[in-house]
């Protein structure tokens, strides 16, 4: 009888058992995979909306209209959106004028490779010409498949292109809907809490985003100027792409540099010019890490590198390379709402870098 009472006292929270906990994640994981259409837009949407929401709020107190001070908040980052795509563009423009000569010193270079190769493994030219026309033939059959892969991802773009702004524009007009629905949701003596949890959120996603746009625009002037110093071509070009990838931590930088380094080795024959673009990026990276970052993001969010991995790869799984750039973000803001509630603290310990609890102890 003891073991009984012993057994009805437990609280309700024990009744879930790791295989139901496993469940309801992999219930959520098919939810955000398979509504990725519906999710991946609407998540980035809530995100500018959260950043402009600062703008509209101000403009709104000046006496703007609410309809005016969203429709003018997302023309200006519409308009510096499209800036920099058309700087991007006349940039790869650039580069496609010198193709031709890159083309030919690339097959130099691939020839050099097949001597080498040749007089290293035995492997004759001709050997070598079989295999890639065997494998080339091979991938024939493929080709329907990654053309198909290729539209669809076009079309998936241009949607998101469309339909990002309106939800963004329908987000910030509907906001106090949504507030008062999330408030309904919760008990009342939680509304305070919530209010102050939403407000916290925003302003401190909307400085974490402008710093961090101040950020790659920095990193990308330096990577330019040091490319330029070097002497790799198109230097404006390949600063700003590897400034934009370094939003995946570890992994952007060493993607953005192959393809400097590729185009710097094949243009000059010489190793020392990779060697500089090495010493360019590594240099910019200790800047941005010791520097710029603390200096323009000041209180920035502090996630463990391994939820950040985490969430890069199971962002790429679920929404592809969306979900690499989106999921970072919701983590911060799990972390931000972790911090400011007492039910959350594990997972504030999980999210967190260690960096309170030192402080603390």
């Amino acid at each position: 009888m003891k073991q009984i009472s012993k057994r009805t006292s437990l609280p309700p929270n024990a009744n879930y058992s790791a295989l139901e906990i496993l469940q309801y994640v992999i219930l959520i994981c098919v939810i955000l995979y398979y509504g990725k259409t519906l999710f991946v837009p609407l998540s980035f949407s809530m995100l500018i909306s959260f950043i402009l929401f600062p703008v509209c709020k101000r403009m709104e107190k000046k006496g703007i209209s609410k309809i005016l001070a969203i429709l003018i908040s997302l023309s200006f980052v519409l308009i510096l959106m499209g800036a920099l795509l058309y700087l991007l563009f006349i940039q790869i423009n650039e580069f496609s004028h010198e193709w031709e000569s890159f083309k030919k010193k690339l097959l130099e270079t691939l020839n050099h490779i097949s001597i080498f190769i040749a007089q290293q493994f035995e492997i004759s030219a001709e050997e070598q010409q079989t295999f890639f026309k065997n494998s080339i033939n091979n991938s024939g059959s493929k080709t329907f498949s990654f053309l198909r892969n290729v539209l669809y991802s076009f079309s998936e773009t241009f949607f998101y292109i469309l339909i990002i702004p309106v939800f963004s524009a329908l987000i910030l007009y509907h906001r106090q809907i949504l507030v008062n629905v999330l408030y309904r949701i919760f008990p009342v003596e939680k509304k305070g809490i919530i209010r102050e949890i939403l407000t916290e959120t925003i302003h401190a996603y909307y400085n974490f985003i402008k710093g961090m746009l101040l950020v790659y625009l920095i990193v990308g002037i330096l990577n330019s100027v040091g490319l330029a110093i070097v002497g790799v071509p198109h230097p404006i070009l390949f600063g700003f792409i590897a400034s934009i990838l370094t939003f995946i931590p570890y992994i952007g930088i060493l993607i953005s540099s192959l393809l400097p380094i590729a185009v710097s080795w094949i243009t000059f024959n010489s190793i020392w010019y990779p060697l500089g673009v090495i010493i360019v990026f590594s240099i910019v990276q200790i800047l941005e890490a010791y520097v710029i970052f603390p200096f323009a993001v000041g209180s920035r969010l502090k996630i463990n590198t391994l939820v950040i991995i985490i969430m890069i790869t199971a962002g790429g799984i679920l929404w592809g390379a969306a979900g690499m750039i989106l999921f970072i973000p919701f983590a911060s803001i799990a972390k931000l709402i972790a911090d400011r509630t007492e039910s959350l603290k594990t997972l504030s310990i999980l999210l967190g870098d260690g960096e309170q609890q030192k402080t603390k102890s």
